[in-house]
């Protein structure tokens, strides 16, 4: 008795889960149709966020950084070091 239940409910779910693959292999509208999904923000509005988040990030480092007496990082100075070390990667990569 038991091994039917088994067995039949197991078929069913089996049956479920083909038939959902199927629909949405063969179906002809995208998952951004169905979900009627669009971007919240544009992309220039997602940029000038980027942007205004490292402006905040170095501010919050060279508060800390003042409250030490350490000398203030500017954003060149970030650059440099982020090309730095992206051309050490590139170095230890190839080595």
């Amino acid at each position: 008795m038991g091994n039917a239940f088994t067995v039949v409910f197991g078929g069913l779910l089996a049956f479920f889960v083909i038939t959902v693959l199927l629909l949405g292999l063969f179906s002809k509208r995208s998952a951004r149709d169905y979900l009627d999904w669009k971007p919240t923000r544009s992309p220039e509005a997602e940029t000038q966020n980027e942007i205004d988040d490292v402006a905040q990030m170095i501010a919050a480092q060279n508060e800390l950084k003042r409250r030490r007496g350490a000398p203030e990082i500017s954003e060149e100075e970030i650059e440099a070091r982020v090309r730095e070390d992206r051309e050490q990667q590139r170095r230890w990569r190839e080595s």
